[in-house]
């Protein structure tokens, strides 16, 4: 049966766009961009989205993006990979927040949470949405089985590690709720780039993730983000940080860390010329009022 739906990418591009800035001049000043989270201080609440498989972008493009991130002052998220590729990430000086595949195997999701906790990653988590595949019932990632994670599993490994947890892929207010009620500290709002179509973009679901959060936990935001204004807009709309991932892919290929660097400096520079334009002096005082919906959406 032909499917006729449209790409939750489209949606979400579209939504981020139909979104309009007021400008405020008066009383402005030149903004801080620094973000405080799990104890640490960075330069930018932009971060690296939760990639994967980047050594065919780049010679040990994970480590190479972790440098460049380092380097930006901003968080490194992670995705699946092998454990000496982590621990290369961490080796650069890295803070990295490592995202674990639900991986049927329930041993191995517990063997990998302990091996990031031992590197000293700043967080460690879940990627919830990954566990089916349209044709084929349960997804398997590379030879690996995935299946559900239910909310008492993931509360039995809130409470096996020191790290913070930070479960990926909510994109409702009750998925949100179940994950605080566990003791889930921190969430991606996320549709994982369209693995549902006509799923809603995060940026719509999020006013609603944090007032069922009422700001207990970070909230990070992915899927389609490009610019500073549009990392401006999430920010205003009630994350805490905002991960990129494909505006890093070109660089990273031409340059490597250093193309990381540039890119992530690049967002945050147009982000501290929004928040100048809006008189936002830090990112604790964006007003939510100055984001606005447009008539048209998409």
């Amino acid at each position: 049966m032909e499917r006729r739906s449209l790409s939750s990418d489209v949606i979400t591009r579209a939504y981020i766009d139909s979104l309009l800035v007021e400008v405020r001049h008066l009383d402005a000043v030149m903004p801080n961009t620094e973000l405080t989270l799990y104890g640490k201080t960075f330069r930018t609440p932009v971060m690296t989205a939760a990639l994967s498989h980047m050594h065919n972008t780049y010679p040990d493009g994970m480590a190479e993006m972790a440098r460049g991130a380092t380097l930006a002052g901003a968080v490194t998220f992670s995705g699946m990979g092998p454990k000496d590729e982590l621990e290369r990430m961490v080796a650069t000086g890295a803070d990295v927040i490592k995202i674990i595949k639900p991986y049927a195997d329930r041993d191995s999701v517990r063997e990998k949470i302990r091996h990031a906790e031992e590197q000293g990653c700043l967080a460690v988590g879940i990627d919830t949405d990954h566990a089916f595949d349209r044709r084929h019932g349960y997804d398997v990632i590379e030879g690996m089985p995935m299946f559900p994670m239910t909310t008492k599993e993931i509360g039995e490994l809130v409470k096996m590690t020191k790290l913070p947890f930070v479960i990926k892929g909510v994109l409702s207010r009750q998925d949100a709720r179940k994950c605080l009620d566990v003791g889930v500290q921190g969430m991606v709002v996320s549709h994982h780039n369209g693995r549902l179509d006509c799923a809603v973009p995060p940026l719509m679901i999020l006013p609603e993730i944090l007032e069922e959060t009422q700001g207990k936990v970070p909230l990070f935001v992915d899927c389609s983000m490009q610019s500073g204004l549009d990392v401006f807009k999430a920010l205003a709309l009630g994350a805490t940080g905002v991960c990129v991932g494909r505006p890093l892919m070109p660089r990273l290929k031409e340059q490597g860390a250093e193309g990381v660097r540039q890119v992530i400096e690049e967002i945050t520079n147009d982000l501290r010329y929004t928040m100048a334009m809006t008189a936002s002096p830090d990112l604790a005082h964006i007003d939510p009022t100055v984001v606005r919906n447009s008539i048209h959406t998409w």
